[in-house]
């Protein structure tokens, strides 16, 4: 990966930040963890997670219905040429390392 690549993964994470932090409904805490994206910086995949678990999947859905409105900020705030593609997806990562955390607690 290289520095480039490096900057827009952090760019698009901070803006997806704002975005969602903004534009949720508030019922649920929604944390963007990490973006990844292509090397042709084409595509990106946002992570995130959200709390209480059992709004999990409508802010999912609320966040994939608003990808388009996402795609347009990012447009207006990152300089580059191209805007990637955006996904959004659970950070499951981030939910094993928890889980992990809380089995370690309790022994």
């Amino acid at each position: 990966m290289n520095q480039r690549q490096q900057k827009a993964e952090n760019l698009i994470k901070e803006l997806s930040a704002q975005f969602l932090g903004r534009e949720n409904n508030k019922t649920s805490l929604v944390t963007v963890t990490s973006c990844t994206t292509s090397p042709d910086l084409k595509r990106a995949t946002v992570f995130m997670t959200v709390f209480p678990e059992e709004k999990e999947h409508d802010m999912l859905d609320f966040a994939k219905r608003k990808r388009g409105e996402l795609r347009e900020f990012i447009k207006k705030n990152l300089r580059t040429k191209v805007i990637p593609f955006i996904d959004i997806e659970i950070d499951l990562g981030e939910k094993n390392r928890q889980k992990i955390d809380e089995l370690l607690r309790t022994k």
